[in-house]
């Protein structure tokens, strides 16, 4: 019909994020996230080097409880129980020491080899704790995303191949935990702007 109103769906490319390329770097509990995603982290952060092309999965484990009153079928309010954040990648660089420090829970001067280039450790039964800062890096072009997780932890290693026709890595899901403020993960962003609606 003519002089029919035409919904203007908006669609924007350079709002949307493609896991081109990206990073992850380490460091003690009590380190800073650097100020941008767009500047190079610096000491104490250590580069976690190259990772798979899988990428880098940022996971969202959480539960609720609903509560529907009697007589009704449907809730009326729902609480959330659980909210854990994981990321997840699986590194190649299993030589790099601050890889290995984090795959076997040790510190770097742990890895340090002898006069004969010989690294000799063992592995315990009873591991501690292992916390550790992270910066996970994922850029698009002109688009960075950066998450910063004050108090991380491996919590899932997978097992390690060694074959002919694959290279070795690490595969690891990080685990997050509050700090001091209760917060789990910081995000700093460099995003395009979002432009404005169409006028009705």
């Amino acid at each position: 019909m003519s002089g029919d109103i035409m919904v203007n769906i908006t669609r924007a490319a350079d709002l949307t994020v493609v896991g081109a390329n990206g990073g992850g770097w380490v460091a003690p509990v009590g380190t800073a996230a650097p100020d941008s995603p767009l500047a190079q982290p610096d000491s104490p952060w250590k580069a976690l080097g190259a990772i798979s092309d899988d990428g880098l999965t940022y996971g969202f484990d959480e539960d609720s409880q609903e509560f529907t009153p009697w007589g009704l079928t449907s809730p009326f309010r729902t609480q959330i129980t659980k909210s854990v954040r994981t990321f997840g990648l699986t590194v190649w660089e299993t030589s790099r020491l601050a890889v290995q420090g984090l795959q076997f829970r040790l510190d770097e001067a742990d890895l340090t080899p002898d006069g004969g280039g010989i690294t000799k450790f063992a592995e315990t039964a009873s591991p501690a704790p292992d916390r550790r800062a992270f910066w996970f890096l994922v850029m698009d072009g002109d688009s960075a995303r950066g998450f910063y997780v004050p108090q991380g932890e491996i919590s899932d290693r997978s097992d390690v191949s060694y074959k002919q026709d694959e290279i070795s890595g690490f595969e690891w899901t990080i685990t997050t935990y509050p700090d001091e403020a209760g917060n789990t993960v910081y995000h700093v962003d460099k995003l395009p702007l979002t432009p404005a609606e169409p006028a009705s």
